[in-house]
């Protein structure tokens, strides 16, 4: 998949049709959206079809409606707040294709910007029906997406619409995903370090494999981590493991060329259940001395300070998963203390890719997310790319 794509600011817009396929899938409580990041980071794309006098509707999916509409999913809240944020009320209509909506996006005026309602309304966006797609397509002249978190789905707002325009291009979201991510695979400034965190082996084999012949370092967190440990011999308690995946870690291990580190210690406790009132004891313990009545929940001091030490010296760094269990605050300071590493290697000059999921939750739970280069908005689809795999939404955008 060519990482070259046609551009936004490539078209010529005055005066076009364009669909837009946006990513509005975020949270709504009473009516009202109660964290409008990725509502913030479609803004760049829609003033710029704005200013260039195109003629834009947008489009999403919210939620997982069950094969027709819900109003507890309709778009009203979301464009609600995306008229506060860009100063100006916008108009939502109540279906996404039909007569009444063909009519309202041929009136459409210059400059003028609409939201249509849940893609995910119909059952046929999903299943990427081409019917369906052409409808949604409204006779566009040009499809731009930027919607990178649902880039790894082939449905028909996300790939489908592609095929009934003139030209397929990137917002600026997805511009800055291409950069920061391909980059990172294809062209990265040396020493190269991953990171790889969270709770299954199963979940980050891909990453992991994709990632390794590339990498100069490739540190390891989290679950996972016992696994890797077993399939070494050591005594990991009651921690996570996943033993149909014993063998996958030590062939992985032993295909690593001696760049996989694992910690050195961890944070151990006899209960797991830190919210409930069990608070436990929290000992510091080297990887082979867990107890067998215990379980591993961070990464400890000296690993804390084993892989600052690798960050610090990068000039490249994508981090992809928690240290531990970074929800509770007790078994959270490995996770922070990566973050932290990341926030002071990006200040020494480092490009630092925060791969999404919960470590862009993570970063923005440390305060940090102003403090390195970029924090993907993709969850599923930020892994894949970094698996090396094609991703929908991006590969049916036109070449430059």
């Amino acid at each position: 998949m060519s990482y070259d794509k046609l551009f936004i600011e490539d078209l010529d817009l005055k005066d076009k049709l364009v669909a837009v396929r946006v990513d509005f899938n975020v949270p709504v409580k009473d009516g009202r959206v109660t964290d409008d990041q990725r509502i913030v980071a479609a803004l760049p794309t829609i003033r710029h079809l704005q200013a260039k006098g195109a003629k834009t509707f947008l489009m999403s999916h919210f939620g997982r409606p069950k094969g027709g509409p819900e109003d507890k999913y309709r778009m009203t809240p979301i464009g609600k707040r995306l008229g506060e944020l860009l100063g100006a009320p916008i108009e939502c209509l109540n279906d996404c294709i039909g007569p009444a909506v063909d009519a309202r996006i041929a009136a459409l005026k210059p400059g003028e910007v609409i939201l249509l309602e849940n893609v995910r309304f119909h059952p046929e966006e999903e299943k990427n029906d081409p019917t369906f797609a052409k409808q949604l397509a409204h006779g566009a002249n040009y499809f731009v997406n930027d919607a990178f978190g649902t880039a790894h789905r082939a449905h028909a707002s996300t790939e489908g619409v592609s095929r009934f325009v003139e030209k397929s291009a990137c917002g600026f979201l997805i511009r800055d995903e291409l950069k920061y991510l391909g980059q990172a695979l294809a062209q990265p400034v040396r020493p190269y370090v991953a990171i790889s965190g969270g709770a299954k082996i199963s979940g980050k084999i891909d990453l992991m494999q994709n990632l390794l012949p590339n990498v100069d370092t490739l540190l390891v967190g989290g679950g996972m981590t016992f696994t890797f440990l077993k399939a070494q011999g050591k005594e990991i308690g009651k921690s996570l493991c996943e033993a149909d995946k014993i063998e996958l870690a030590r062939e992985t291990l032993a295909k690593s060329d001696g760049k996989l580190e694992l910690p050195v210690d961890f944070q151990t406790s006899t209960e797991f259940d830190f919210e409930a009132g069990k608070t436990g004891v929290l000992k510091t313990v080297n990887a082979d001395g867990i107890a067998a009545d215990a379980y591993g929940l961070d990464i400890g001091p000296a690993s804390i300070q084993k892989f600052r030490d690798i960050l610090l010296k990068a000039k490249t760094i994508v981090w992809n998963g928690p240290m531990g269990v970074f929800e509770i605050e007790a078994t959270a300071r490995g996770t922070f203390a990566v973050a932290d590493a990341l926030a002071e290697a990006t200040a020494a000059g480092a490009t630092t890719i925060i791969g999404g999921g919960d470590s862009a939750a993570a970063i923005h739970k440390a305060g940090l997310s102003d403090k390195v280069s970029f924090v993907s908005t993709g969850g599923g689809a930020t892994l894949e790319f970094l698996e090396g795999r094609t991703l929908p939404g991006v590969a049916c955008l036109s070449d430059r």
